[in-house]
């Protein structure tokens, strides 16, 4: 996220937090345990974003509180993957998954919210 200041569309939130990841991962130690973990947090970071634009233009309520639930699954999955990788022993590696792990659980913290409100 550039200067520190989050995106208010929820949309280029999750874009930015998809696009963060992969940055990150870029970074990272090519370790086999790694390999496996980076694949589930690149998918569970885009499933976030991509999930988000199909409860934007859902149907129904029945099919946004869906897409709102997989949304919030999906953040919490991301959280999880950045907690399993192995960063190396870089302090800006280490920040950085802590940046992106905080920023998973506001994304979770919202989806919550927002599945409350519409429920």
């Amino acid at each position: 996220m550039k200067d520190g200041a989050k995106p208010r569309d929820l949309e280029d939130r999750t874009f930015e937090f998809a696009q963060s990841v992969r940055a990150f991962v870029k970074e990272l130690p090519r370790t086999i345990s790694n390999s496996e973990v980076v694949r589930q947090l690149v998918r569970a970071s885009g499933s976030v974003a991509a999930n988000w634009i199909e409860a934007d233009e859902a149907l129904s309520k029945k099919d946004f509180l869906m897409r709102a639930k997989i949304c919030r699954k999906e953040a919490k999955e991301s959280r999880l993957f950045l907690r399993l990788v192995e960063t190396g022993l870089t302090k800006s590696s280490i920040a950085t998954r802590d940046g992106l792990a905080a920023e998973a659980r506001e994304l979770t913290l919202i989806f919550a919210s927002i599945i409350s409100k519409s429920g």
